[in-house]
């Protein structure tokens, strides 16, 4: 799970006018200029989408595409050694392998290395009362620990959880519109890991194509943002799906050793509300689309895996943990961790046992009740009720805070998707005019700096 599309920069709301959605959407199609095709569309579907996916040809990561500019934007610091966002050749393969190990291990440990997180964190919710949380903010905490102890091979101390959590939660935020980025913010956290990595601390081989700086941006762009980021959406995600379908909740705490059935709600819930919103590429060579087109080298390909999760299944739009009874997962379209010709995520083993035990571990605890919406760019970071196992609260109550809950939800579209609007224009400006991955590779090998913050960045 390694890379948030702009689609995550829309919130899917019927309270906002029209037009505004409208004009929010254009903005960001504009991007990436005219040599643009996006998949699955009217005229090539899923087909075409995966073969044009696994092309050796739509290999490009970030050189000749508008939309780079954003991303890397967004990203800093560090870009230019983003895991995502590295072209493909000697340095990707240095910083990839990297990466898988510091994923690696036993997955007993792992799932409970990732129950203890959530548990630490869950100890501090109230046990005697209901609380209304908002399930991103109260997981990422978790998270941030347990990527800190993949890195560095022991306990994360309360000052390291916090600044990753910043860093985190600033570029989360950014991504989505809902606030803009803080560059100093992000700087105490690459501050910690430069002390951290010099003094020889992280217990991995690091990338040796990389210098010290550009090993310090790989570890905080791939594992205290990336990492962080994406495994708080997917538990957020998952938990508001069971908070809203309450039967499907029940089968699962009724059942504490069907990893089976969770699989199955993993699975829905990704294929509803995939991570991912546009993966763009650009093509390094001609592409055939059918008999008489040709996609020409140069082209930005965005791939929309929320369309592509939609092509293919009975009532596409329902949550239905269920129908993996009969589907398989290899063949159904569906592609939460992307595809195995065009560098998959490399948490594909990881996150759905990290991510089962995490659920485990929360309702071993906690009923979860939810009146929010729940749309996949999940904006409002998913309002939930948790509700102490064996707690009775009075009926009247609980109506009562459902109904505080989606109305507070419905006046927040309003206000928040006018912020994301304004924000979100307010971003793609400054990064048209800063240009962080344009003048990367505009500047020869020898003379290029790493990108950071852009001229300081918003302040």
């Amino acid at each position: 799970m390694v890379s948030s599309g702009p689609k995550q920069a829309t919130a899917d709301t019927w309270w906002l006018p029209r037009g505004v959605v409208a004009l929010r959407g254009r903005i960001f199609e504009k991007v990436n200029g005219d040599r643009t095709l996006t998949l699955p569309n009217a005229r090539y579907g899923p087909e075409v989408f995966e073969r044009v996916y696994a092309h050796p040809a739509a290999n490009g990561r970030s050189a000749g595409a508008g939309l780079s500019d954003l991303f890397w934007y967004w990203l800093s610091p560090g870009p230019e050694v983003h895991q995502e966002h590295l072209e493909p050749g000697e340095r990707y393969e240095d910083v990839a392998a990297a990466t898988r190990r510091m994923l690696a291990g036993n997955s007993a440990e792992l799932s409970a290395a990732a129950a203890r997180a959530v548990a630490r964190v869950l100890d501090t919710v109230p046990d005697t009362r209901i609380s209304l949380v908002r399930l991103r903010d109260l997981v990422m905490p978790a998270w941030a620990e347990f990527a800190y102890e993949l890195v560095f091979r022991e306990p994360c101390p309360p000052h390291a959880r916090d600044l990753i959590t910043a860093h985190s939660t600033d570029v989360i935020n950014a991504l989505k519109c809902t606030g803009l980025r803080h560059p100093r913010r992000r700087a105490r956290l690459t501050a910690y890991l430069r002390e951290r990595v010099a003094a020889g601390d992280v217990r991995h081989e690091l990338p040796a194509s990389l210098s010290l700086p550009e090993q310090v941006h790989f570890l905080q762009g791939t594992m205290f943002n990336t990492a962080v980021v994406q495994l708080s959406e997917a538990t957020a995600h998952v938990l508001l799906a069971l908070a809203r379908h309450r039967e499907v909740q029940r089968r699962v705490a009724g059942s504490p050793d069907d990893d089976r059935y969770l699989t199955h709600v993993l699975d829905e819930t990704m294929r509803l509300y995939p991570l991912f919103g546009i993966a763009h590429r650009i093509t390094t060579g001609d592409i055939p689309l059918d008999e008489d087109t040709t996609l020409p080298a140069g082209s930005v390909v965005c791939f929309s895996y929320p369309a592509y999760h939609a092509t293919g299944y009975d009532r596409p739009d329902v949550f239905d943990p269920d129908r993996w009874d009969t589907l398989s997962a290899k063949d159904a379209h569906h592609i939460p961790f992307g595809v195995a010709a065009n560098r998959p995520c490399p948490a594909w083993r990881l996150s759905p046992l990290v991510l089962r035990a995490a659920v485990r571990e929360v309702l071993r605890r906690f009923e979860l009740d939810s009146t929010a919406s729940h749309t996949r760019s999940n904006p409002h970071r998913a309002p939930c009720l948790l509700i102490p196992r064996g707690l009775s609260p009075e009926p009247r109550r609980l109506d009562a805070l459902r109904a505080f809950v989606r109305v507070r939800d419905g006046v927040e579209d309003v206000t928040r998707g006018v912020r994301q609007l304004v924000l979100g224009t307010v971003m793609v400006l400054h990064a048209r005019r800063l240009r962080p991955a344009a003048r990367y590779f505009e500047e020869p090998p020898a003379g290029r700096c790493p990108v950071a913050h852009g001229n300081g960045g918003n302040r």
